[in-house]
């Protein structure tokens, strides 16, 4: 039995969603990227060894540019439908909507706008971004402007009919703009925004805390008290093995290699009914992929 079927919750009022931003069956786990195994290193032949290895989603990595071309979105598209992998998109890195130069956010703004509509060709959801840095900004004031702009940006895309969800995602440095209290006030206050839920960030920024069953838990209480029970249906995660110092995140590890507790995580995800995309970005991509899944089925 479910966490869900031993307790009622009241929910707060759910804002209209596009069609895209659906609650899902079930929860799937893949890779940032094409698997490492893949004969290819396109996102065509990724999709087919994701398909192989028994995993369901993929996250096309855009993080150095959007060079992907519409025919080539087209036929990512029809690999992925086929071979019934979901897909979601890492926007370009290069983004800060908290620029203190206007030329860089409304850079910034383009590259979102360019992975979100390249991959609503491929037939992607959800497009992860890292919104901002404080840049000696009060969390309030990043938030004002970060907000004003997402809203000028979903607002846009909708009237484009580029059907995608916007996830800004939590941060492993304290510089960064995205603690899981931020991000889930973007996703409360505007239409078409929802999070991505990066857990490796999660403890790295706060030095090794994120890591206990009871944390998990008080993460994804968070999530349902913001977002109701669709925001637990329709999660989007990031997880993987992670290096850190006072600073927060230095570097992606194996989970194996790393101190994170992913086994107590996949006990919570199973506890709360959890559903959507997991994508592993760990240096050994699939290996751990399939460990989180067999973990979180066992």
């Amino acid at each position: 039995m479910t966490r869900t079927d031993k307790m009622t919750h009241s929910s707060p009022s759910l804002r209209k969603r596009t069609p895209a931003d659906c609650v899902m069956k079930q929860l799937l786990f893949g890779t940032a990227g094409a698997p490492l195994s893949s004969k290819k290193k396109g996102s065509i032949d990724g999709i087919r060894r994701i398909a192989q290895l028994g995993l369901g989603c993929m996250e096309l990595e855009f993080v150095r540019g959007v060079r992907m071309k519409e025919e080539t979105a087209a036929n990512v598209r029809q690999t992925a439908e086929e071979e019934n992998v979901a897909l979601s998109v890492h926007a370009p890195y290069y983004i800060n909507l908290n620029s203190a130069e206007e030329e860089k956010i409304t850079a910034s703004v383009q590259r979102i706008y360019e992975s979100a509509r390249i991959g609503a060709l491929c037939g992607a959801s959800s497009i992860v971004f890292h919104p901002a840095y404080y840049q000696g900004h009060s969390s309030k004031k990043v938030m004002e402007k970060v907000t004003g702009l997402l809203e000028g940006l979903t607002s846009g895309l909708s009237d484009e009919g580029i059907d995608v969800v916007l996830r800004p995602e939590t941060t492993g440095k304290a510089t960064q703009f995205g603690s899981l209290e931020e991000t889930l006030m973007m996703a409360t206050a505007i239409e078409g925004v929802m999070p991505c839920i990066d857990f490796s960030h999660l403890h790295a920024r706060s030095c090794g805390e994120y890591n206990t069953i009871e944390e998990f838990r008080s993460v994804l209480e968070s999530v349902e008290s913001a977002l109701g029970r669709e925001g637990l249906e329709n999660m989007h995660c990031h997880i993987s093995g992670i290096a850190y110092g006072n600073k927060g995140e230095k570097n992606h590890l194996i989970l194996q290699e790393s101190d994170l507790n992913y086994t107590d995580l996949m006990a919570v995800f199973r506890e709360f009914d959890v559903k959507g995309l997991v994508i592993c970005e760990s240096p050994n991509l699939e290996d751990d992929a399939m460990l989180l899944q067999d973990t979180f089925r066992q």
